[in-house]
């Protein structure tokens, strides 16, 4: 599989309610690469981006299951958990689950993470975060 790199930011709720409205009243424009996801806290990001859930994704990609069955299966997780941390990790665009033959099949889509905070969005600091997954 080939490596894709996510985006990702940091920023406080109040700071996303700021930037979407200054967004929305046209004062702000994103920058070019700027992420497109946002976490509200590093420790919110980490519950997603799990050593848990990192080992998932890699199951994912190292074995291609056909359904959340045999997802289980491989990652000996329950499919109610695996179900939940799955919808989760779409939402965040990190997975993609696509319905065949009435089966659910997850495809992993970011490999990566580049991750960007700062104490004011404006002014983001840089760091890059390599997954296990990768």
């Amino acid at each position: 599989m080939v490596s894709k790199v996510m985006k990702v930011g940091i920023i406080s709720r109040d700071d996303y309610i700021k930037r979407t409205m200054a967004i929305a009243k046209g004062t702000y424009k994103p920058r070019k690469g700027e992420p497109k996801i946002w976490f509200e806290s590093l420790k919110s990001m980490s519950q997603v981006l799990s050593n848990e859930n990192q080992a998932l994704l890699a199951i994912i990609i190292k074995h291609k299951p056909q359904s959340l069955s045999e997802l289980e299966k491989l990652s000996h997780r329950k499919k109610s958990n695996l179900s939940r941390t799955l919808k989760t990790l779409e939402r965040y665009g990190i997975v993609e689950l696509s319905k065949q033959e009435g089966r659910l099949v997850p495809k992993v889509k970011a490999t990566d993470f580049k991750v960007e905070f700062g104490l004011h969005y404006s002014k983001p600091v840089i760091s890059s975060v390599k997954s296990a997954a990768a």
